[in-house]
This record gives C-alpha cells, sequence and structure tokens, in this order.
C-alpha cells in the first residue's frame, strides 16, 4: 500500500524556535520563551530549594533538547503506518521525521552537568536508535589562584565511550560562565575524531563566555535561555547584546555570573563546596 501523500505531513520542519536580537554570530542561538524564561527565574530565586531545584532543571532541559533536535539533528521522508490501516487503506503516510539513524554523544560534565545529560541521553534514546546513542562522563572542575580568580578548568578523570566522528556532540552545562570548562571539553573531544556537529546547551552565558568560545572553537554551536552581562555600564545595557561586546560584562571579580544563579553544581546536589 503506498502512503498517502499529503503535502502537509512533507513540510520541513526544521523551524528555529523564537530567539531574541544579538550580534553575536550566527551559531550563538538565544532562545525568546517566556515558559523557559519563568522557569529559569523560578530556579535562580533564593528561595527555591530542593526537590523543586531539580524538578526545574529536568523540566528546562526536556524543553532545550527538543529545541535544539528541532533546529539540528536531521530528518528524513518516512512512510508511516497507523492502526487505521486495519480498516482503511488510507492508514498510511509520509512525513519528515527525526532520523533514526543520527549518531548522537551527550556529554556529562559533573556534577552542574550530570542532570541534563542524563535527561538529553535519556531523550535521545526514544527518538533514534538507541544503539547509535551514547553518554560520556568527564570529572572537570574550575582552578581557581590564591585570590579566588578562575585561572582556568582541569579533567580529573574521564570516560569516553570511542569515537566522535559524525555524531552530533551534545554538551548539556547549565552555566556559560568563563568558558574554561567548554574549551577544556572540546580540547579533549579533539582526539577522538570530528563531531558533525558540537552544541553547547545551557540556561545561562555571559558575554565573556560568547567571546572565549569564539576565539578557541568558533565551530561551537550554543544554545541558552538567557544571556547575563549584568555588569556592562547601563549605556551598554540599553543596546542590543553584543553591539559593544567589548564592553558588555556579565562575571564578577570571582567569575560567577550576575545576575546569575549562583552555583548551580552546589545547588543541584545540595554540596557548598
Amino acid at each position: 500500500m503506498k502512503p498517502l501523500k499529503d503535502s502537509h505531513y512533507l513540510h520541513d520542519s526544521a523551524q528555529r524556535a523564537p530567539e531574541q536580537e544579538h550580534r553575536y554570530g550566527p551559531n550563538v542561538h538565544l532562545l525568546s520563551d517566556p515558559f523557559l524564561q519563568s522557569e529559569l527565574a523560578k530556579l535562580c530565586s533564593a528561595d527555591t530549594e530542593q526537590p523543586l531545584i531539580n524538578t526545574l532543571v529536568e523540566s528546562i532541559y526536556t524543553s532545550l533538547i527538543r529545541a535544539v533536535v528541532n533546529s539540528e539533528f536531521p530528518k528524513i521522508k518516512t512512510g508511516v503506518r497507523t492502526r487505521m490501516a486495519e480498516s482503511h487503506p488510507e492508514g498510511f503516510f509520509e512525513a519528515l521525521l527525526l532520523d533514526p539513524e543520527t549518531k548522537a554523544v551527550t556529554v556529562n560534565l559533573a556534577r552542574a552537568g550530570t542532570l541534563p545529560s542524563h535527561i538529553c541521553f535519556r531523550s535521545l534514546n526514544h527518538l533514534l536508535n538507541p544503539r547509535l546513542v551514547r553518554q560520556d562522563h568527564i570529572s572537570i572542575a574550575r582552578q581557581t589562584d590564591s585570590a579566588h580568580h578562575v585561572t582556568g578548568s582541569a579533567v580529573s578523570g574521564h570516560k569516553i565511550g570511542g569515537s566522535v566522528d559524525g555524531s552530533i556532540l551534545l554538551i548539556p552545562d547549565p552555566m556559560g560562565a568563563t568558558g574554561s570548562t567548554l574549551v577544556e571539553t572540546m580540547n579533549l573531544f579533539r582526539s577522538y575524531g570530528q563531531p558533525a556537529k558540537a552544541i553547547a546547551i545551557h540556561c545561562i552565558v555571559t558575554p565573556e563566555y560568547l567571546k572565549k568560545l569564539r576565539d578557541t572553537h568558533p565551530s561551537l554551536i550554543i544554545y541558552a535561555i538567557r544571556l547575563d552581562r549584568g555588569l556592562s555600564p547601563e549605556a551598554v545595557l540599553s543596546t542590543i547584546p553584543g553591539t559593544h561586546w567589548d564592553q558588555e560584562r556579565g562575571l564578577n571579580n570571582n567569575q560567577y555570573i550576575v545576575p546569575g544563579g549562583g552555583g548551580f553544581g552546589e545547588i543541584m546536589n545540595n554540596a557548598y563546596v
């Protein structure tokens, strides 16, 4: 039986979610989503505690992985047989669906990235051929000097399951602050092949983070709900983000994001060390 060829099902569904205007370049996607903004605002509130914190993180990353998959993952024309085919020959249709043979790797950056990566891994296993979906694990932490300034990030251990050649590499990490963690992660994966795409998925990013990744790994695709540049001059805050990139500032002297939400690794684990 030939599938029903209704053109409605064959429209390219790779439409991006609404985004905020900015001047950081085409690889940066700042989502314009009041639902996610509201969830993130609650997550960042000092009044929000466990277990609501991780409930919000799970909801937020369930939405974020959907936005990324819709925009960045390949689709194929697929014939689908519905239950109605038993009684109606028209119970078949063709549609553009996600290509289930897409290879994907999601990276757990312990500790703030553990729950986000698990959520992405779980979602992709339902959408794709699970034999082609992998989760890698990296133990990585900020390094600071005696004045508590971040000097970089160091990898203390990792479990990487093999090549990333041709895969879509996902790095879900709630806070894109200095960029040092993402730089070290991308550097580490260089010895594991060339992914089809590398995508960082954040709740919040800073202008400093975006600049560092542009300078070190310009092919990295970045998705975020919010850009925080709260320590920028007042005149800069009234301009489109990225217009005066060199004057924008979102990090305090200890490299925490302002307005931010505190250390997400700490609040998500109730471990303030």
